[in-house]
């Protein structure tokens, strides 16, 4: 009966065949199969090369388990292979050859085996037997002085936790609650995994949900505390069914440093070959498969240290590039705040193994305290640390640590600088991969930054880019401070973390502190304050949770709160902001609980920042240039359109190009004495702030000539002389410029003088359009104007159009929408009001051509409305 199975397909390239043996290994570790690994490892070893070297094509892995052993599957997808006949029998090929060696060792080592084909895959499998087990001790260990024991808590407490089938807590005893701070009935019913932090241990690839399907499972990872903190554990998890067939697993948990009394001792491999007797010795500390990732390779390299010299924890430090400080890469056996990315100082001090670059035995930490500070407050006592060298110069650091004093002598730091020897070369070598690998993605991350950087001048959005290029890549969150002027303070002005929920609460808490002080000094510099407000705010809020009832549980603050503590708990570094030798903001990295920052990814933080500083400057440059061209432009506008009796105006403005408001098309409706009104439309040659110079000179100079009392040709003349003064700045101007008088009979009078302009049209009651005056010359070319002024009368239910050219000369290839084309459309605007005359206009002006207006335009109507 077939119970468990896994399966995998592995692309035919090299590597493959390491991944599959791991594959195996891990699957058949997790079922508790340990006594067929080895085995199942070679054959599987042998049959994917076959499959992936010598076929060249993919291979499928599929592991079935049974109650008296398992069955491993291998199949390639080879087309041309020959299908052997039945009668021929099959040749496993001699000793010497390359290939058929997977079936030879199938024969030798599988309790039965087979090979099918089919005219696309060649199919091979093997079971492996367990072996009967004797009744009697499976392991012992050495007897030990009393002194030598693993060091526990006043009482070992084991947290004895039952998950269901869906993953919720169905069991939680009181050591559970004691280790925790949760009572049962606060967990009970919930999911396991809303509670850990998976994985504690780097390297681990299993996640919790398939860590709970396994039949047997055993590892470190880490359980969040009622007061927000990581609380690292050491678990065995076993998967039971009840009587009625329903899975779930009993997990064992104790603290990690209490590991040893749940830890199945590590079972040695006993070889005599000739051929174990020439394997590396590299390949025997790291074991084979080595790790083909640099995380792996220290992670497997501390648990092994740890294991050789018998030890309660292990770490691993590598150095920075100008060898002064070592950063934390790998460590077990150590509270989760020594993990991975805290930094320690090569030379720690003036004693005699004050150097991390020598071999240091230290027998009694608590004698010399500070002696080695990534150990201080962890309860070990005595330390052995050597240093990793290639070519003479430091690449990093190996220590192992026991909570018992004098534990460690020359001997123990001998054997275990011997190991260092073998592995330096490939601690380095796959460190010098990993930074390659890291440099060219920080090049390819800072150019499509820089990118979308100069992609935007508002600043808005260049906050936005600013927080959300760094989350995640960089940070688990990030907030951004402003500082307006030298002698503000910084403004807390965006904010953004990875879970959208914790958003509000990280506002929340980064508000009631006050902001890092703002420094020019170039690079990260810690900032503490966030991380402290946290812890304080967590251990306010559990206080007061305790003593909460069966019926009350945690509230939505409180888990807010905790939630925020775990998300803002670690390392946070502040980055100056600084764009023209000026500090303008600050930029806030943070990291969640017990969690440092890498060198490497502060360096890119850096140069991240120093770009996202110009563009944030240059994004509030912008802004302020265009709010003052805005109000400068607003002010060459009419502030509004004067209420005349009995006459409806209407207007609408388009100045074209990016950001304008006023160009070379004006317009102006004012009073000049009781009962007369003035009105203009003009456009000066060009477009932008060159031609709006001569509009705000030819309105203001109209409104005050018309009320010094001229007439409209007076008015033009005297317009005329001031743009010709103007010298080689002056531009030709075309105008309508008229006056209009209401009558008491409800019709209007109306002068005009058209000097250059498209001529304005009047629209009757009847539907018939025709020019309301005659073209004149325009002003800004010629020093002698003879001028006149024409007169009408709109009667109730005439419409006066004044349009620029812009409307008339409206163009979509060859097409012009022209005067005859405008007066087509007036002539269907009978009985409408002055403001939807305008907007009539404006729409088929738009849809004449599918382009956007390229000129500026002004649309002016009057209307006489009809009596009531």
């Amino acid at each position: 009966m077939i119970t468990a199975r896994a399966a995998a397909t592995f692309d035919p390239v090299a590597r493959s065949v390491a991944t599959a043996r791991a594959f195996v290994r891990d699957t058949l570790q997790g079922w508790g199969y340990t006594d067929v690994v080895d085995d199942a490892v070679v054959l599987t070893s042998e049959l994917v090369t076959n499959a992936v070297i010598h076929a060249g094509t993919a291979a499928d892995v599929l592991c079935l388990r049974t109650e008296d052993g398992v069955r491993v599957e291998i199949a390639d997808r080879y087309p041309e292979r020959e299908i052997p006949l039945q009668t021929t029998g099959l040749d496993l090929g001699s000793l010497d050859s390359e290939n058929g060696r997977g079936l030879l060792l199938c024969a030798a080592l599988a309790s039965r085996w087979g090979v099918e084909y089919s005219p696309t895959r060649k199919h091979v499998w093997f079971q492996l037997d367990l072996p009967d087990r004797p009744v009697g001790v499976r392991s012992a260990g050495p007897l030990l002085p009393v002194g030598l024991l693993p060091v526990t808590d006043e009482r070992v407490r084991v947290a004895v936790v039952q998950i269901d089938s869906e993953g919720a807590v169905a069991a939680w005893n009181d050591d559970a609650g004691y280790l925790f701070g949760y009572p049962a009935d606060q967990v009970i019913g919930k999911q396991l995994a809303d509670f850990t932090a998976w994985p504690q241990t780097p390297g681990t690839s299993t996640g919790i949900a398939d860590a709970l399907r396994l039949s047997r499972w055993e590892g470190s990872y880490g359980i969040r505390g009622a007061d927000g903190r990581t609380i690292p554990v050491y678990g065995s998890h076993l998967r039971v069914r009840d009587p009625q067939g329903e899975p779930s697993t009993v997990c064992l948990l104790v603290r990690d440093y209490e590991r040893a009394v749940l830890q199945t001792p590590v079972r040695a491999p006993v070889s005599d070959s000739a051929e174990s007797r020439k394997t590396d010795p590299f390949e025997v500390f790291i074991g084979s498969p080595a790790p083909d990732d640099l995380d792996g390779l220290l992670q497997r390299t501390v648990e092994r240290a740890r294991d050789m010299l018998d030890a309660d924890a292990a770490f691993l430090l590598l150095a920075t590039d100008d060898e002064t400080e070592l950063e934390v890469r790998a460590t077990t056996g150590l509270p989760s705040a020594r993990q991975r990315f805290a930094r320690v100082p090569v030379e720690a001090g003036t004693g005699r193994y004050g150097s991390a670059r020598m071999p240091a035995v230290h027998e009694d930490l608590d004698a010399v305290p500070g002696a080695v500070p990534l150990l201080g407050n962890t309860g070990m006592r005595s330390v052995v640390t050597v240093p990793l060298k290639v070519e003479g110069r430091l690449t990093g650091s190996l220590g192992v640590a026991a909570e018992a004093a004098g534990r460690y002598s020359n001997e123990e730091a001998l054997r275990l600088q011997f190991a260092a020897d073998r592995i330096a070369l490939a601690v380095e070598s796959a460190r010098l991969g990993e930074l390659e690998r890291l440099r060219r993605g920080s090049l390819s991350f800072l150019v499509e930054a820089s990118d979308l950087l100069a992609g935007t001048l508002d600043r808005d959005q260049t906050l936005a880019l600013m927080a959300q290029m760094t989350v995640p890549t960089l940070a688990t969150w990030c907030a951004v401070y402003t500082i307006a002027d030298p002698a503000s303070d910084p403004e807390l002005s965006y904010v953004l973390h990875e879970d959208e929920d914790r958003i509000d609460g990280l506002r929340s808490l980064l508000t009631r502190i006050s902001p890092p002080e703002p420094v020019r000094t170039p690079g990260a510099r810690v900032w503490a304050a966030p991380s402290q407000a946290a812890h304080e705010a967590a251990l306010r809020t559990s206080m007061r949770s305790i003593g909460i009832g069966d019926a009350g549980g945690l509230g939505s603050t409180t888990r807010t709160t905790l939630a925020t503590a775990a998300a803002v708990g670690g390392e946070t570094v502040v980055l100056p902001l600084v764009a023209r030798n000026r500090v303008i903001g600050m930029l806030t990295l943070g990291k969640p609980s017990d969690d440092h920052f890498r060198q490497e990814i502060l360096e890119l933080a850096e140069d991240l920042s120093r770009r996202a500083a110009l563009a944030l400057d240059n994004a509030r440059l912008y802004s302020e240039r265009t709010a003052i061209s805005q109000s400068l432009q607003r002010s060459l506008l009419p502030p509004g359109l004067p209420a005349v009796p009995n006459v409806e105006v209407d207007v609408i403005y388009r100045a074209a190009g990016e950001g304008n408001e006023v160009g070379g098309d004006f317009y102006d409706v004012f009073p000049i004495r009781d009962g007369a009104y003035g009105f203009a439309i003009g456009d000066v040659c060009g477009t932008g702030p060159e031609a709006a110079a001569v509009t705000g000179l030819a309105r203001h100079a109209l409104r005050l000539l018309a009320r010094e009392g001229f007439g409209g040709p007076a008015v033009l003349e005297r317009l005329n002389a001031a743009i010709l003064d103007e010298g080689t700045r002056s531009r030709f101007l075309t105008l309508l410029y008229g006056e209009l008088w209401p009558q008491e009979d409800g019709s209007a009078l109306l002068k005009v003088v058209c000097a250059g302009h498209p001529l304005p049209l009047r629209l009757r009651q009847d539907g018939s359009v025709e020019p309301a005056a005659d073209p004149q010359p325009l002003l800004g070319v010629m020093e002698d104007l003879e001028l006149y002024e024409q007169a009408f009368t709109l009667e109730p239910g005439d419409v006066l159009l004044c349009v620029t050219d812009g409307v008339t000369e409206r163009r979509e290839g060859t097409r012009m929408l022209g005067d005859d084309g405008l007066a087509d459309v007036l002539a269907h605007c009978t009985g409408l009001t002055a403001g939807a005359v305008a907007a009539r206009i404006l729409r088929a002006v738009e849809r004449f051509a599918a382009e956007p207006p390229s000129d500026d335009m002004a649309i002016l109507t009057m209307r006489v409305p009809e009596p009531q």
